[in-house]
Order: C-alpha cells, then structure tokens, then sequence
C-alpha cells in the first residue's frame, strides 16, 4: 500500500487506495459497453457486403480482443507515464468513420483503414513530441470544433436507429419508419420493438443517475430479446471460456495493417485523387481524435478539480502521447482509433484523482477477455439504443456553438448536417471547413481566418474534384 501511495503521489492528491479503486470499476463499469459495441460497429459493414458469417466470426473475435488489448495498455499508460484518472478505448464515432465511410463508403479493407489509423496515430505522436498540437488546436475555430463533436453524435444515433431497424431503406424517399403493421416485417418488428424497450430502459437508468446504466441497459436489452426471438444462444454452444487469439500467420494475412495497399489506394482514377483520399482519411482520423481528447481531458479535468490556476491539466503532453501511442497499437492490434473516454468522468466523481484509477480500470479491461462468448450472443438491438444515447450525449456540444452570427452558424451547421446526410464524417468536416473561410471572408474578416484552415480547405476541395464519393 505504501509502495502505491508513494508512487501515485495519493497523499499530494488528497486520495486514498480504496477511493481509487472504487473510481476505477466505476469508470470501467460506465465505459465497458465498448467492448460489445465496437466489434458490432467495425463488423456491421462485412454483414452488408454479405461476407461469409465464417469471415465476420474472426474479425469479431480480432476487433474483441483487440478492444480490450488497446484499452488496457492505453489505459495502463496513462496511469504509469502520465498519472492521470483517465481510460482510453477505441473511439465511438471514429469506428462508425472507419466502419461505414472507410469500408462501406470508399471500399478500403479492413487492414487498409487500419494502416490509415496507423498513420494517424504515428502522426499524431510527432505533432506532440515538437508541440505542433497548440498551434493547430489554436487554427480550429471552436464552432467547429463543437460541430464535429456534435455532427458525429448524429451521425452514430442514426446509425443506431438503422442498425435497430427502426429507421429502414424506401426505394422512393431513402429512409423511413418501419411498418410496425405489416407482418411481412416480423423479423425487422421484433428487433425495433427491442430496440426500443432497450432504449426506455437505457434512459431510465440514465435519469436516476445508476452508474454503468449503457451497460446494464445492454445486458436488460439482451434479456429482453430472448422472448422475442431476437437474442439467439448458438455461439455458447461449446464455448471456450479461456481467451481465443488467432494465429501469427492469420495475423500477418489479415490483419496486420496494409501500408502499401493503403498507398496504392484505387478509389479514385487517378494518382493525385488517390493521393487526397489518402489524406483526408488521415486528416478526418487526427482531428476527431485530437479534439475528443483535448475536450475530455480539460473538461473532466475541471471537474475533478485537476487543472492548475491557468486552466491548464498537468502533464496533459503525457496524457495526448498516450492517446497517440495506443491509437498506433491499437491499429496493430486491429482496431479503429484509441481516444481518451468521457466516461472517465464517472470514476473521476467517484473520487478518482490519480493513475491508479486508471491501473485498476486496467486490469478489468483484461478480465474482460474471459468473456468473449457472452458478449458474442449480444444482438444488434442491444447495442443500437447504447448508440443512440451515446449520440444525445455528444450532442450536448451544440449548445456551444454560436448560431447568432450567420458567418458562424453556416460552417457549423454544414458540419454537423452533412456527416449523417452524407454517412460520412470526414465529409461533414470537409465540407466545415470549406465554408468557413467563405463565409468569412465575404464578411471581411479573413484575417481572422488561420491560414492552416486556407490550407484544409483547398486540400478538401481538391479532394471532392479527384475523388468523389
């Protein structure tokens, strides 16, 4: 115990073993849906491309480990090289980008969007290591940076109410509500009504505040849909409680990142068009994972009391290194981003001050590698509602944003229409930040406009002449 309280500095922090203990099963308790939610995401696009259930089982079972695996040492180096009560895990938002706009959208494979996160992860780590961070957090107008958050949460409630069956294809209109009436629809019916109940119970839990509430609302879901016929119990047939990894050879065939297929890129018929889709992928993963972790990392900072008189979190160059550095690992590992988890918030009310919180929601991330088999039997209507709600939370952004000035409101709304309009987040953030300097300098205030912005944005226009979706 000593050993902990010196190395943790417990006693500076005002905190004791047990306090941190307690924060750090509460933050893994309040962030644990990921490791059901995000191999459903990731695999969601192999199921509409009707790949062979065979196929899906095994990317499921790498994106499952993985996902756990990442959030671990990422989490794990928080606590030992930053000393700080966060919790990383793979990123909701930029696995829906990975999943739908990067597989679905642009046809990458799996191990070419990895090889873009790679990429991203590694950039990420050398603009930290020379402080290049500040000045482009500092070029990002802050509507913009609200919009994305917000333009994402959008962009995954939708995707929860599709993958529901709430929200259906019409060959005349292109979405509407399902007809709960028409019983040729029994299947798509017995899901959405699940879905919905999930969703009730989900936001019960939320307004009284229970800790872990998308969690448990996903294991009530699942339990729900056992009458309905919606959760099935086949893959515990012969389970192997014991961790599954996949071999080396199958690793380095299918999932180690494609860096040469990623620069041989064909989605578009030309060299530079292939070379600006490259970029913008890679550009889309930085932001959003650069901004999601500067926002969670000051926001529940202040909360928890962590930030110094200038409104600065110590050691916050240590905490982005981490990020970046399980961002590269995570893609080696096979899966989408790694970012810093809001729900750390959770654990940090808890009393958590210190990396202990963080080694403590560490191990459980570990722990939850025995559970594979349970989480295999999670239907997509459990885990469309924790989309959902997961979408309201990010949407809170928008009350930040400033739609009294048209020159403001116009980019920041475009942001945020066009990521689910479009079922894309990097072409909601293109096309932000194509109307920003428009927009401004038809008011007369381009001077106020950073020249990085110029710079994305020609680069974004270019990439819509080479490479259309």
């Amino acid at each position: 115990m000593n050993a902990l309280t010196q190395f943790f500095k417990l006693k500076e922090n005002g905190t004791t073993v047990k306090t941190e203990v307690l924060a750090g099963i509460t933050t893994f308790m309040a962030m644990a849906y990921i490791i059901i939610v995000n191999p459903a995401t990731l695999t969601a696009p192999m199921g509409i491309m009707q790949w062979a259930e065979a196929d899906i089982n095994f990317y499921y079972l790498v994106i499952f480990n993985a996902t756990c695996i990442a959030a671990a040492i990422g989490t794990l180096m928080m606590a030992l090289y930053a000393n700080l009560p966060f919790a990383q895990a793979p990123g909701m938002g930029l696995n829906a980008f990975f999943a739908f706009t990067i597989m679905l959208g642009m046809g990458l494979s799996f191990q070419q969007g990895l090889a873009a996160v790679a990429v991203s992860g590694i950039l990420f780590i050398i603009i930290t290591i020379f402080g290049l961070r500040e000045m482009i957090v500092t070029a990002i107008p802050d509507n913009l940076k609200h919009a994305i958050s917000a333009g994402i949460g959008l962009f995954i409630a939708f995707i929860g109410l599709q993958n529901s069956k709430i929200i259906v294809p019409n060959s005349v209109i292109g979405v509407s509500l399902l007809n709960f009436a028409n019983p040729e629809y029994s299947e798509s019916v017995a899901s959405a009504v699940v879905a919905l109940i999930g969703l009730a119970i989900m936001g019960i839990l939320i307004v009284r505040k229970v800790k872990g509430s998308i969690l448990l609302g996903i294991i009530a879901t699942t339990i729900v849909g056992i009458p309905f016929g919606v959760t099935r119990f086949d893959r515990l047939a012969g389970a192997n409680w014991m961790p599954r990894f996949i071999s080396m050879n199958e690793y380095m065939e299918r999932v180690f990142p494609d860096f040469g297929g990623l620069l041989k890129f064909t989605g578009s018929n030309t060299v530079l068009g292939a070379i600006f889709g490259v970029i913008m992928i890679i550009i889309a993963f930085s932001l959003v994972d650069m901004f999601d972790t500067i926002g969670t990392l000051i926001g529940t900072g202040a909360k928890a009391g962590l930030l110094d008189e200038q409104g600065k979190l110590p050691r916050m160059d240590k905490a982005l290194m981490a990020d970046a550095v399980a961002t590269t690992v995570g893609a080696f590992l096979g899966t989408s981003t790694v970012t810093t988890y809001i729900e750390s918030g959770a654990g940090i009310s808890e009393g958590g001050k210190t990396g202990l919180t963080s080694v403590v929601t560490a191990v459980l991330f570990i722990l939850a590698l025995f559970i594979a088999p349970i989480v295999g039997i999670i239907p997509a209507a459990a885990t469309a509602p924790a989309l959902i709600v997961v979408g309201v939370l990010m949407m809170s952004a928008v009350k930040n944003i400033n739609f009294t000035d048209f020159d403001e409101a116009l980019p920041a709304f475009i942001t945020m229409a066009l990521m689910p309009f479009s079922y894309s987040i990097a072409t909601g953030i293109a096309g932000g930040f194509i109307f920003y300097p428009i927009v401004k300098i038809a008011k007369g205030k381009a001077k106020e406009v950073h020249p990085i912005i110029y710079v994305l944005a020609v680069l974004f226009i270019l990439r819509f002449m080479l490479l259309p979706e």
